[in-house]
Formats: C-alpha cells, structure tokens, sequence
C-alpha cells in the first residue's frame, strides 16, 4: 500500500540517513567485503576514539544517551548494510486485550465508527480514544524521573517526606516536580534523546535457565553477562560504551500467563552498577520490572532475593539505573524471535512517545541484524 514501509526499506531509510549524516561506514574497511568478521572488528575498534566519555555537561539530562553520536552510528551502520540482516519489531501489539500491569490505571481503546465528508468521496476515520495510563502498560521506557531517592530510610510513618527526595545529576524534587499536579520538570521521557545505537543481545534463557524461562526472583548478576558475552562469541568486543543490552529471561513467554506481572528475574544492584561502568546507555529485558522479583514478593507474601538492600525496596536495578548511573530501561519488551535466530549484534532504533513530563512512555523498538544461520 502506498505510504507504508516495509522491513527491507526500513533497513535502507535508516541507512540512508547515517550515510547522509556523514557517520555511516566511515570505520569500515575499504578492503574487507561487509559481513567480513574482520570489518566488523575494524568498525568495533575504530567507532571507540569517537564516542564520548564522562563528566557530562552541568545540568545534564541524558545520562548515558551522552555516549551516542558517530561511533555509535559507525557501529549500528554496519549491521545495517549486511544483505542478510533481518528487521526485527521488538514491542508488544497494543489493544483491549493486552494483558494489563496491575501497577497502572486500566488501559482501554475506544474506535470511532467510518464516517465520511458531505459532498466528496472521501471515507474515514477519526483518532482511537485511549483511556488510562498507556505509557505504564505493554511495552514502555522509563524516564530518569521515574524513581528518585531519599538520603535516610522513611519508616512509614507520617507523611511521606517528598520535598526531601533526590533524582539523577542531583536535581532536588523542588527542581523536578514542584507540585503535585504539575509534570515533571526535569527528567521526563521528554528529555530523552532517540537512541539509535549498536546492540547486544545476551540469551539467559539458555544460559542460566537451561532452555527454560529463568524463574521468578532468578537474579543476573555481572559475572553471568561475561559468561553469556563468552559463551555467543562476543568476548571480543563485551559491552562497549552506548551500547543497548537486550536480556532475554524467557519471562516473556509468560506474556499472557495470569502470573506474569507478578513477578520475574532480573539485574541484580552489582550488575547494574557494572553495567555502569560499561557506559551503556539502555538495558531491556523480556519481563515488568528490570528487578528480580519472587512472586508474591509485592503482595508482602514473599522477601527480596536474597543480597537485596532493604532499603531499595525489592527495586536495585531501578534505584541505581535511573538515579545514579543514568541508564534507561525498557520493560515488557519481545526478544523470543532474536533470541530464536541467534542475532547477538544488531542496529537499534529506541524512540520513546515524547510525552512533556511523563515519567515514562509506550516504545516500538526495532533492532536489524544478521541470523546465525
């Protein structure tokens, strides 16, 4: 149909653009055919002396999303311009029958019937109403905003001390959200840049469920990240500053279980403090927290995994990522037919709703890589 795109354009559009912008297969060897596993190491190591390194600027707002720019777009052009490289859609189908997060407003569309225009032959149909919290529902980004933090622990007692809470770069909740009513001021999903990166896809479900799901409150912990980086191949480059990081727990395939939202695998706090230090800017995983999390854990009928600071809240890997080293989350996100064709590395395209002070926002990722055939 015309207007529409398909898969095999969307690869050349996004190409298109990187060799338009001057950053495209600049790092690739002239004498190397793409696909070549020695260009593909040489677009690695020369991409690196191009992407930025902190301090980041006073009154930062990117985090992480600092780290994109050419080297980042050096990598991902690569993966673009294999002939083999396949476009994968990476969210969730949204709909009356999505299976809803109990930590959000109901989620429900309403469609308007076909109308037309009086005196034309013109037939239409007018914008789907969407009532509820959209952006906390199916597959979504958080912003930094998301979560802040307090420098004691609240025992719950009285009011709840908000003016007191602290939020990425230092910002001061007077900074970020002076009101009640008001959207976040600083740090909303607005403030987030389009992330088109290069990206690595870790298959836990193989390596630490044995072919299974990974089980609920099952932690990934740093040294589990190497062994899977060993274990595909990818020792060579690890995690390379801006990359994204897409785990697979197999969680997702619990998509429409009953139990899904009440529970999962996830980072542990030392993963997400080195993946810090590895400067990534995004990391998504197939399941509703980022955490780990034991079913029944929110219910009060079930403890963190054991090693969880109390005073994160059962939420490590949403404490630290969002309000110390600056990294984003996607959550809910589908990563079983990647995982299926082994594409380890791939070009990424993250592009949140850009809705002005929200604390988070539907995403359709897509990533573009090459199956291990």
């Amino acid at each position: 149909m015309p207007g529409l795109l398909d898969k095999q354009s969307i690869k050349r559009l996004l190409l298109t653009v990187l060799l338009v912008s001057g950053i495209g297969l600049s790092g690739c060897s002239q004498q190397t055919r793409p696909g070549d596993e020695k260009d593909h190491a040489a677009v690695v190591r020369n991409s690196q002396s191009l992407v930025p390194m902190p301090p980041w600027p006073e009154g930062d707002e990117r985090g992480m999303a600092n780290t994109l720019g050419a080297g980042t777009s050096m990598r991902c052009a690569y993966h673009l311009n294999q002939p083999d490289s396949k476009v994968y859609e990476l969210s969730y189908l949204r709909s009356n029958q999505i299976p809803l997060s109990p930590w959000a407003e109901p989620m429900k569309y309403e469609y308007s019937p076909t109308a037309g225009v009086p005196n034309s032959i013109i037939v239409h149909h007018t914008g789907t109403k969407v009532t509820g919290v959209s952006g906390a529902q199916g597959t979504q980004m958080d912003a930094f905003g998301h979560f802040g933090y307090l420098e004691e622990v609240w025992d719950g007692e009285g009011a709840f001390p908000a003016e007191k809470a602290k939020f990425y770069g230092g910002y001061s909740q007077a900074e970020v959200k002076p009101a009640p009513e008001l959207p976040l001021q600083k740090l909303g999903i607005d403030k987030a840049p389009p992330i088109i990166t290069s990206a690595v896809l870790l298959d836990a479900k193989t390596h630490l469920g044995g072919g299974e799901p990974m089980t609920a409150g099952q932690q990934i912990h740093s040294k589990h990240i190497e062994e899977m980086l060993a274990v595909q191949g990818l020792a060579w480059r690890g995690l390379l500053p801006g990359d994204v990081l897409y785990i697979y727990t197999g969680w997702g395939d619990y998509w429409e279980e009953d139990f899904y939202y009440q529970g999962g695998p996830g980072l542990s706090l030392e993963a997400a403090q080195y993946l810090e230090q590895k400067k990534i800017v995004l990391v998504a995983l197939d399941n509703p927290f980022t955490d780990p999390v034991n079913l029944g854990q929110f219910a009060g009928k079930a403890s963190p995994p054991p090693g969880t600071p109390p005073e994160v809240a059962g939420a490590p890997a949403h404490y630290y990522n969002l309000t110390q080293a600056g990294i984003h989350q996607i959550q809910n996100i589908s990563l079983a037919q990647m995982a299926e064709d082994k594409v380890w590395t791939s070009c990424t395209v993250i592009l949140p709703v850009k809705v002005v002070g929200a604390a988070g926002a539907p995403v359709s990722p897509v990533a573009v890589g090459e199956p291990d055939e």
